[in-house]
């Protein structure tokens, strides 16, 4: 495998204003946006190779390469984040090869790495928004992102791609805007939030909610609702991975978190394991930009975009588009029926389309963890 991209920088791009400002699903308006981002490769003569990047529920910009520092994250950009999420998958050579591709990857409006969010300072009040920072959809992240796009002049993408919640944010992108993307590859996602995941979901909601020092999201410059922000990462982290993976890690990477449960001792590797997992994530993410990102991920429901917009059926615009949907076989985040809705509709719109399924024993990760598992089929279909 190639060394990778080296050595890369977050870039920013802010734009809006009290007169223009950007208007939320919700109504609300924000006088000015900033969204963090890095890309990967060179964007060619006439601006046809640019690949559309959109990261997992607790990602960020920094897909590949190594960066050390991103400004004003307040200690959130911890080592963990140093190495690129899906550096396995984009270089020279690699899945997404910037020999070829033009790959940017943005952080999420809402989120805490850069893009405006909970952190960010209000110009009214000049302190961070806090729990006043709009509710915003996954269509208001897809719709944040367009500036970016415009700003390097590019408007028809080579390919969208989206791993997990990021599969959301490339299916919305492609039924609203279809003429300008040719590509679609998801990893384990949906058309829409299923039941389960919306149970799970609320569950880390109430979570951080109901922590007394969650304070209404006013929390900044106090530790914060560190116990329920630890509480919901335990809940997610479960789905993660396959039960019996989460074991063996945890057999392997015997791990003393910081305890100060009151009467309960921690008995055995497992409970470490993700009691650890849990504090870990405290460091670097924020718990007003987890409840927004999960809130959007809640809401999210492309057949109600399509009957809204009077598009029957659901993928009617996109017949000159190609799909390519992965399906994991021990995913327990993103069920395996989840992509055979999102087939079944491509199908009865006509939409060219492929799936394929991955066998691993990683759970919902392997898009993380095993790039070998898919490196072939995404060169194969990023080649058209």
């Amino acid at each position: 495998m190639s060394k990778g991209v080296g050595e890369v920088k977050t870039k920013f791009l802010t734009f809006g204003s009290a007169d223009e400002p950007f208007v939320t699903a919700g109504g609300d308006s924000l006088p000015g946006v900033t969204i963090a981002y890095e890309t990967y490769g060179e964007l060619n003569a006439d601006r046809s190779n640019a690949i559309l990047l959109f990261h997992a529920l607790s990602g960020s910009q920094h897909a590949a390469g190594t960066n050390k520092s991103v400004p004003g994250l307040d200690g959130r950009w911890t080592e963990e984040l140093h190495v690129g999420w899906w550096d396995g998958f984009i270089g020279p050579g690699r899945a997404l090869d910037t020999n070829k591709y033009f790959v940017l990857c943005a952080n999420y409006l809402g989120g805490c790495y850069g893009s405006s969010g909970p952190c960010s300072i209000d110009p009214s009040t000049q302190k961070p928004y806090g729990g006043k920072f709009p509710r915003v959809t996954v269509h208001d992240i897809v719709r944040s992102q367009l500036p970016v796009l415009a700003d390097f002049g590019i408007e028809k993408l080579h390919a969208v791609v989206g791993t997990s919640l990021g599969g959301m944010m490339a299916l919305d992108f492609a039924v609203h805007w279809p003429e300008r993307v040719s590509n679609i590859i998801t990893i384990g996602t949906g058309l829409r939030s299923h039941g389960l995941q919306q149970m799970h979901n609320l569950e880390q909601i109430i979570a951080i909610t109901r922590d007394p020092d969650f304070r209404g999201g006013d929390y900044y410059g106090t530790p914060g609702p560190v116990h329920g922000l630890a509480l919901a990462r335990m809940i997610s982290h479960k789905t993660f991975l396959y039960a019996d993976v989460i074991e063996e890690r945890a057999r392997v990477d015997i791990v003393q978190p910081e305890t100060n449960l009151p009467w309960y001792e921690i008995s055995s590797v497992l409970e470490s394991y993700m009691l650890y997992q849990g504090q870990k994530f405290v460091k670097r993410f924020d718990a007003n930009s987890y409840l927004r990102i999960i809130d959007a991920w809640q809401q999210f429901d492309l057949y109600e975009d399509a009957e809204k917009s009077g598009w029957h059926p659901l993928f009617a615009r996109c017949k000159d588009q190609h799909y390519l949907v992965f399906t994991i076989d021990s995913d327990c985040c993103f069920y395996p029926d989840y992509q055979t809705e999102i087939c079944a509709e491509l199908k009865k719109a006509g939409v060219p389309h492929l799936r394929l399924t991955v066998h691993s024993e990683k759970g919902h990760d392997s898009f993380l963890l095993e790039p070998k598992l898919y490196t072939p089929h995404l060169a194969y279909a990023l080649s058209h």
